[in-house]
């Protein structure tokens, strides 16, 4: 299982509560691009519209930008496969006050090219400086064990 595409900032900006694994619908450049690692979600985000599930601002460049169809929009809103009862239980996540879903990672599950999305809750300035220190912290402690 190879991962592709990770949204470094993730876990910085917000407490994840629960991870979904899902298809995406794509094309086959888009497929040799994410495969060759070209690609950005740190500023995705996925949505819930009409029973369907979609994730927005997912920027897949063209793999061969000179012989891409013309109109083609890296940053399009691409449709997410889930089934019926995921995309219920993402609803009345999404629809709780403060919870978000955005995509954590892009990887290979066989042949497939499959997203992790997590419900999260954005941290606030004071919880990230926690983090900071927590952080620090485990590295000076790494350090004496080193000595």
């Amino acid at each position: 299982m190879a991962t592709y595409i990770d949204n470094r900032k993730a876990h910085f900006n917000y407490a994840i509560e629960e991870t979904f694994e899902a298809g995406i619908e794509l094309t086959g450049f888009e497929v040799k691009s994410i495969k060759k690692g070209q690609g950005s979600i740190t500023s995705a985000f996925c949505v819930i519209r009409g029973g369907e599930a979609y994730i927005v601002n997912l920027h897949i460049p063209p793999y061969q930008p000179n012989n891409t169809a013309p109109g083609y929009d890296p940053d399009m809103t691409r449709r997410l496969l889930l089934s019926k009862k995921e995309i219920k239980r993402l609803a009345d996540k999404d629809s709780t006050k403060g919870l978000t879903l955005i995509p954590l990672s892009l990887y290979s599950k066989g042949r497939y090219i499959k997203v992790s999305v997590a419900v999260a809750r954005g941290k606030k300035v004071f919880d990230k400086r926690e983090t900071i220190k927590k952080r620090e912290s485990d590295r000076e402690i790494s350090r004496e064990y080193k000595r």
